[in-house]
């Protein structure tokens, strides 16, 4: 079974209005509320490809029954340990004349020391049969190292720890070998404390991570596409054009779809580049894409084999 796993969900309000002036009223021209926090949109996109997961996560209060509502209509099992404050909402606002988005993200609510251990007593049954996808943010009161106790967990019940987090405590889970780490480009200059100038750049510090003992990278280079590493091979594909709506949730589309593929045994090249072709129709729209521009944009992309000039 796949699991995900959200620290912090949320709703995400998406707003398009023609202007955004202050201290007057600014009629929208339309908005939509969604159920939202990373690794919900993973779990999401999993239905949609076809494959069955489970979502877990924490929160609390009327917007996470809503989220908890939501995947269960779309068929998807939910277990959220339930918080005393509510979860977060989020808005997302595109301005129509600036051409512009404005994104208002809030910090979530608190979370009790015995409500993570609830949370790691739920991990703690998972199996060598089993995937699980930690995406996004932690909610107040959950210390980054719960990465290193997952990571812990993963090697002595043997399930595949994938992670898609922004936090310096990644680095810390490397000795225990994640399946696979969906860093963004600002992530790894976070990471390693360095400027990346370059190609040769992320190839190399996505090697120093395979090193270190992740078996695979999945690198999301935003509108210059994504790069593939893994201790045998470096794949980069370029992105398809469009007009950017919403860069929300196209990294969790590309994770989704690329686990997806992986379950499906589909081969890297093909893998990439169907799943950076879905990463960008979500960009493209004001939600997760429905799939049904996927295979067009599909055919704009190209897959290369990158030398290691690093090695």
């Amino acid at each position: 079974m796949i699991y995900t796993c959200t620290l912090n969900p949320a709703i995400d309000l998406f707003i398009e209005t023609q202007q955004l002036k202050p201290r007057v009223v600014n009629r929208t021209n339309n908005c939509d509320i969604q159920a939202n926090g990373k690794g919900v949109n993973v779990s999401f996109i999993l239905k949609m490809l076809g494959n069955d997961n489970t979502a877990l996560g924490v929160g609390g209060g009327f917007t996470n029954s809503f989220i908890e509502d939501t995947l269960t209509k779309r068929g998807i099992p939910n277990k959220f340990i339930h918080t005393d404050q509510p979860t977060r909402i989020n808005v997302f606002t595109r301005v129509i004349e600036e051409d512009t988005e404005y994104k208002e993200v809030n910090s979530g609510p608190h979370v009790t020391k015995q409500q993570v251990a609830e949370l790691m007593r739920m991990i703690e049954k998972l199996t060598s049969k089993d995937i699980l996808i930690i995406s996004g943010s932690f909610s107040e009161g959950i210390n980054p190292n719960i990465l290193v106790e997952i990571a812990k967990l993963s090697k002595v019940k043997r399930f595949k720890l994938i992670i898609d987090t922004n936090y310096k405590e990644v680095l810390d889970t490397l000795a225990f070998g994640p399946e696979l780490l969906k860093p963004n480009v600002e992530e790894l200059e976070k990471w390693f404390g360095s400027k990346i100038l370059s190609q040769q750049d992320l190839i190399k510090y996505c090697e120093k991570l395979i090193d270190c003992g992740a078996k695979n990278i999945l690198l999301s280079m935003g509108s210059e596409g994504a790069l593939f590493v893994n201790k045998d091979t470096v794949l980069r594909g370029d992105a398809p054009k469009g007009v950017v709506v919403n860069t929300a949730c196209s990294g969790d589309t590309m994770l989704g779809t690329f686990v997806a593929g992986m379950c499906q045994q589909k081969s890297l090249a093909e893998n990439l580049k169907f799943s950076i072709a879905a990463g960008s129709s979500t960009a493209f729209k004001a939600g997760l894409t429905d799939f049904s521009d996927v295979e067009e944009l599909n055919e704009q992309i190209k897959i290369e084999t990158v030398r290691r000039d690093s090695k």
